[in-house]
């Protein structure tokens, strides 16, 4: 460990970890998952305004981070920036409290679109963010650490989200609509500032400069450079548009057990906690397994994972077997995003990296979308049967793929061999 990160080791990882603590606490009381969607759908019945506000948020978190990977290259601080665009990912929930404290001025005509470009200026503040946030925390976090600290960061903040969202059920059974959403947006609002403030007290060291960066052509070229010859890294980013399609399924797991296999309100509670709670311990584990064995191999079982889940979810004979079906889907979902973002982090130099993260998950971004459409299309056309059988062809190839094509980017061998952009001299003050 360098004696710069060695020196602020201890303290990073606590304020991080509390960072991303606070943030979780944040999704649960403004969950993307239940309680936005249930806010759109007191102005709307439409199914698909309502299935694309997740998407929305994945799409704008991933599309952003190529488009900025050049200038977080160019940066000598990644913190400057990112306290600086993290703003547009927090200070949206409070406009959405504003938008339900409003509410009965503006009507739904009004109150939806507006919620819609609130949603959509969000996503896209967290894609802003995103390079400069995963570049710092590579550079503050060593390589043999960085897995199992994005595990207990995810962890903490799964621990707080669950929290969160049941005193959210109860604020919006005892207030209602919409005196309960705008209580539960300021208070995601509130807890985004306390994770603020955690962020701001990061100690990061500055990465002085000695040349020009590369021009935009040839930090163009540089980015076709890398998928043409790092052939490990083009395939890992091919397991990670499958990863999409291997886990498309998921979003319909509630609503199938609903409709065929007569679940009710408590039980899906019960699902439901499973799932998070799952993930509170799943998270430090598989980091921990990634840091210390192999990356390819924790994301190898995030792909059996998905693919068990979705053919239990296809073949189950009673609704006993989805509690099967939702840990596994959380041991899947952890591994995407866990692992896969650990792994990301260890491809390329310091002043490379922003350009692999950029690729990782832009080129993503058109298939996130994509996934749950067609997840959809196939429910309607032949039954989510064919859904779930279709999410485990792509978790099985997922699998082979890793095991076959991907390997460890920390490999020596695979380090000599990757290419590099334009050089950028740098030194550590």
């Amino acid at each position: 460990m360098q004696p710069d990160i060695h020196e602020h080791y201890r303290h990073n990882v606590t304020v991080n970890l509390t960072d991303g603590a606070f943030f979780g606490m944040a999704m649960g009381f403004a969950s993307l998952v239940t309680v936005v969607p249930l806010f759109v759908s007191n102005m709307t019945s439409s199914a698909i305004l309502i299935g694309l506000i997740p998407a929305i948020h994945a799409v704008g978190w991933q599309l952003p981070q190529l488009f900025t990977a050049r200038s977080v290259s160019r940066l000598s601080r990644f913190k400057t920036m990112v306290l600086k665009m993290t703003i547009h990912e927090r200070l949206p929930f409070l406009a959405l409290g504003i938008v339900a404290v409003s509410y009965p001025y503006l009507g739904s005509k009004i109150a939806l679109p507006l919620t819609f470009a609130i949603l959509i200026w969000q996503g896209l503040g967290a894609g802003v963010t995103a390079t400069a946030w995963q570049s710092m925390i590579a550079k503050i976090i060593p390589s043999e650490t960085r897995g199992t600290f994005l595990g207990m960061q995810s962890g903490a903040a799964n621990l707080l989200t669950s929290g969160a969202v049941v005193a959210a059920g109860f604020l919006l059974d005892r207030l209602g609509f919409p005196s309960g959403f705008a209580v539960c947006f300021f208070l995601a609002s509130l807890a985004l500032v306390i994770s603020y403030i955690f962020l701001s007290l990061t100690r990061e060291t500055v990465t002085r400069f000695e040349e020009q960066g590369p021009s935009q052509i040839a930090y163009n070229s540089s980015l076709l450079e890398i998928m043409r010859r790092d052939k490990n890294f083009s395939w890992f980013v091919v397991v990670r548009i499958l990863s999409q399609l291997a886990t498309m399924s998921f979003g319909f797991y509630t609503v199938y057990a609903v409709r065929h296999l007569g679940m009710g309100d408590i039980a899906a509670g019960l699902l439901m906690g499973v799932y998070t709670l799952s993930q509170i311990f799943i998270n430090p584990i598989l980091g921990w397994i990634g840091d210390r064995w192999d990356h390819p191999a924790a994301l190898k079982i995030g792909a059996l994972a998905a693919f068990l889940s979705a053919i239990i979810a296809w073949l189950a004979p009673s609704l006993n077997w989805f509690y099967l079906v939702y840990f596994l889907a959380a041991i899947a979902n952890v591994a995407i995003w866990v692992v896969g973002m650990a792994m990301t982090l260890e491809f390329g130099k310091e002043n490379e990296r922003p350009a692999y993260i950029g690729l990782s998950n832009t080129l993503v971004a058109p298939i996130t979308i994509l996934a749950p459409i067609l997840g959809g299309w196939l429910a309607d056309a032949s039954g989510y049967g064919s859904t779930f059988l279709v999410t485990a062809i792509f978790g099985l190839v997922s699998f082979l793929v890793l095991h076959f094509l991907v390997r460890d980017p920390r490999h020596p061998a695979l380090a000599e061999n990757a290419p590099a952009l334009p050089e950028l001299n740098i030194t550590e003050e």
